[in-house]
């Protein structure tokens, strides 16, 4: 399998989480997820993404689909398209997979998946995190990590409009 192939592996697709979830479990490997837009990469993404992963064996990242930003982000987002982001973020080695998702929320997919831990960032209160319920309803655990100071896509994007 070339690089490509395997990073594009990693985009699940909605028939494959299943059986990728029940191997995992045979495996008795520790399930993280943690979800959000993903627009442009920078480097708070990284560490954030490189810290969930380090929580356990297995990295599920959820990612908003382009309908999904629209309705959180308004009509201008996202700059990249849902494969551009899903390509992105799959390509970290650290990343087990990442499931498109079409609601605001990741609720649903939370619930399909019941991951040993869920991580969010650490502007979230633990009683705010959608899906905290059901996570530690499950017996896992909820995480916050704290962002990296000065990184955000929103900012990069309102810097590069304000440069133009």
């Amino acid at each position: 399998m070339d690089h490509l192939q395997l990073i594009q592996s990693r985009i699940i697709k909605d028939e494959n989480l299943e059986v990728l979830l029940t191997y995992w479990r045979l495996k008795d490997e520790k399930i993280v997820f943690t979800n959000g837009c993903f627009d442009l990469l920078h480097r708070g993404h990284v560490e954030y993404l490189a810290q969930a992963a380090g929580l356990g064996s297995i990295l599920i990242v959820g990612l908003n689909s382009d309908e999904s930003v629209r309705k959180i982000k308004g009509a201008d987002r996202p700059i990249q398209d849902e494969y551009s982001r899903a390509l992105l973020t799959a390509s970290f080695h650290f990343v087990s997979g990442v499931k498109l998702f079409d609601e605001e929320t990741p609720y649903n997919l939370i619930n399909r998946i019941i991951p040993d831990v869920l991580v969010k960032g650490g502007d979230y209160k633990e009683e705010d995190i959608v899906g905290a319920d059901v996570v530690k309803q499950h017996g896992g655990s909820v995480v916050t990590i704290d962002f990296t100071d000065g990184y955000s896509s929103s900012r990069l994007i309102d810097k590069i409009r304000q440069s133009h």
